[in-house]
């Protein structure tokens, strides 16, 4: 089941099981989320394309006692809203649940208004705000429900295009994929699935993570491939390098970050034709790790 199919199922479910759970949507997903207006009509709320006040909205209902889910396309969740969830939900030590779709450019079409590839190192400059980044719609659901009621603030970034498989992932841990000793690679959400192609007879260290932030970084140096790192992440580049080297202290390691270039998309095309034009399908990452071996 697709990310976005998975968001209605699983937010269902926890209207059903939860009844402190409440919904707050900006206009976006009031069809996906369809049964669960029709079956929770009071708890279910369309504030129409008034993104800031959706996030107020959010925080006076868990100021109360509720538990709320926030959902919008990303750069209307993210870059549009951040002051109101830093000051309402990060400095008020709300907890809510904030679930975007659209992140990078995977609504192509609709030009540089719906892309969103900053929206982790935006939402990571928040203190104590969780930041999930599933690779199928199997694990946003187990995240999901593991995170909704932890009494922070979760953003959670959901993708149209997922891995094949699922990993068995837990919230704030980073998951051992396979053990080499020449690089590791690191693999954040859907790159898992680019990453496992670049990577096919390779004698390489794979580490899948879900959670951005915290990072989960005790284990990263254990590795003996650890002193060449490659960093893939489905977003800007860069985001996780300053909470790597701090993990490698004191241990030296060559780190190459591999993600969206810091620039605007002013190619038009499917986001595969994207992915090969930024370097981020498996044939531009084995070059990088092949590259990276080699030093």
């Amino acid at each position: 089941m697709s990310m976005r199919l998975q968001l209605a199922q699983t937010t269902l479910d926890l209207l059903r099981s939860d009844e402190k759970v409440v919904v707050i949507l900006g206009d976006v997903g009031t069809y996906g989320l369809r049964e669960c207006f029709k079956e929770f009509p009071d708890r279910i709320y369309n504030i129409g394309i008034l993104e800031q006040a959706m996030i107020g909205v959010a925080a006076g209902m868990s100021a109360a006692g509720l538990i709320p889910i926030v959902h919008s396309f990303a750069p209307f969740l993210t870059e549009r809203c951040l002051e109101q969830i830093k000051l309402d939900f990060g400095y008020q030590e709300l907890g809510g649940t904030f679930i975007s779709v659209g992140g990078s450019y995977d609504y192509t079409k609709f030009g540089s208004t719906h892309h969103c590839p900053a929206d982790v190192q935006v939402m990571t400059s928040i203190p104590n705000l969780e930041v999930v980044v599933p690779g199928t719609g199997e694990e946003f659901d187990s995240l999901m429900k593991a995170t909704y009621n932890n009494n922070r603030p979760t953003y959670i970034r959901l993708s149209e295009h997922g891995n094949a498989a699922s990993q068995p992932v837990e919230p704030g841990l980073m998951t051992v994929v396979q053990q080499g000793n020449l690089a590791t690679v690191v693999a954040v959400g859907p790159m898992l699935e680019p990453v496992l192609q670049a990577a096919a007879g390779l004698d390489v260290t794979i580490v899948y993570y879900t959670t951005v932030s915290p990072f989960d970084g005790s284990q990263l140096s254990k590795f003996k491939s650890s002193s060449k790192i490659l960093v893939c992440e489905p977003y800007y580049r860069g985001a996780l390098t300053t909470d790597i080297t701090d993990a490698m202290w004191p241990r030296p390691a060559l780190v190459k970050n591999v993600g969206m270039p810091r620039q605007f998309v002013e190619h038009y095309g499917s986001k595969a034709q994207l992915d090969d034009f930024f370097g981020l399908n498996a044939e531009a990452l084995r070059k990088e790790l092949e590259s990276l071996i080699a030093v």
